[in-house]
């Protein structure tokens, strides 16, 4: 952790030498959170547990508990003048025990007012929150539903292409990417489902987003190609069609509206991948000043025959914006997990409080 901050310490050093515009902006999540009651899955030896987050593996028990979703990230933007800029994003995590990493580290360059092109590691954009999903602040749950974000690849090194201008009253966004992903200790696998050392590669990627949005009115869709190839405890996982590499399809929707006061969320997202994982999510909520209580419904749905993962949680929570960068957060969390040989982490209840600011 330390010579990733001295590495950041003299990036900021050349930058400034070199007469950029540096800018520095953060946020952070304080959470914490305890499973009220649950099943667990005892046939697996997981004690009573929700699983909040899966990319990252934030797991409460029934021990109150402030590491799974607290983190503190910090982004470094530099503008090198001539359309050419460089980000790089730091993200302590609770989960990981705080240790620092860089989760973006990019260069753009602009070439023209409404075309962008960037390259480096970055975010993933499978789904609506994918950008800001660390930042707490930015949406109105402890954090976007679980069930609709059972990502364990959620960054990708390569290139992509950004494009934002109008039509008429529209705002119009794009963007077109490709590369890959080669996670050496992926921690959901490793650590959760498999329990041994888990590589997990995506390679081959190549998707596209697009996004529209007037007023009260916001859709976005998605669609996502890869090659995924795996090897647990070091051997490579052959799969049932007896090849060592399989080819995934990921389409996502969102339709969002917004009526000042009132609001509703979805997402509605399919994997193709060995057969067909379905995803949703709706949420609703009311503003009053200051003070959103919100309802939510997500699931997770695996299409086969038998046994399959069958998971959802329906949530009720309220946020409190206490100050202009920050906001108070209290949420209730009932997960129903319908699955024996593929169960998660069984049925629970749980609750979560926290505070998320931005600076």
């Amino acid at each position: 952790m330390k010579l990733k901050l001295s590495l950041i310490a003299v990036a900021l050093s050349f930058s400034s030498q070199s007469f950029a515009d540096v800018n520095v902006s953060g946020f952070v999540s304080i959470n914490a959170g305890k499973v009220l009651s649950g099943d667990g899955v005892p046939q697996y030896g997981v004690e009573p547990t929700f699983l909040a987050d899966y990319p990252i593996v934030s797991a409460y028990t029934d021990e109150i508990s402030f590491e799974p979703e607290s983190l503190f990230g910090l982004q470094v933007s530099a503008d090198l003048m001539d359309g050419l800029s460089a980000t790089g994003q730091i993200v302590a995590r609770g989960a990981n025990d705080f240790d620092a990493e860089f989760e973006w580290a990019y260069l753009s360059y602009e070439l023209n007012e409404n075309w962008t092109l960037q390259g480096g590691k970055k975010r993933l954009p499978l789904f609506y929150y994918s950008d800001f999903y660390d930042v707490g602040y930015a949406y109105v749950w402890m954090r976007p539903p679980a069930d609709n974000y059972t990502w364990q690849i959620f960054n990708y090194n390569g290139l992509n292409l950004l494009y934002n201008g109008y039509v008429g009253d529209w705002s119009i966004s794009g963007n077109i990417y490709g590369g890959r992903e080669d996670d050496e200790s992926n921690k959901l696998l490793s650590e959760f489902f498999f329990q041994e050392p888990t590589r997990e590669i995506w390679k081959d990627i190549i998707g596209g987003v697009i996004q529209a949005s007037n007023d009260w009115f916001e859709i976005r869709a998605t669609h996502m190609r890869y090659t995924n190839e795996r090897y647990r405890s070091g051997n490579i996982v052959v799969w049932e069609d007896g090849d060592t590499e399989r080819d995934g399809k990921f389409y996502g929707l969102a339709l969002n509206l917004d009526f000042g006061d009132a609001f509703v969320l979805t997402e509605l997202n399919r994997l193709d991948l060995d057969g067909n994982l379905d995803t949703y999510m709706v949420s609703a909520g009311y503003r009053f000043d200051g003070i959103t209580p919100y309802v939510s419904y997500s699931e997770f749905d695996q299409e086969g025959d038998g046994d399959t993962e069958q998971h959802n949680t329906t949530s009720v929570g309220v946020r409190w914006d206490f100050h202009p960068s920050a906001a108070f957060k209290v949420q209730f969390d009932k997960v129903e997990d319908d699955s024996f040989e593929l169960a998660v982490a069984g049925d629970s209840e749980s609750i979560t409080i926290g505070v998320d600011a931005v600076f």
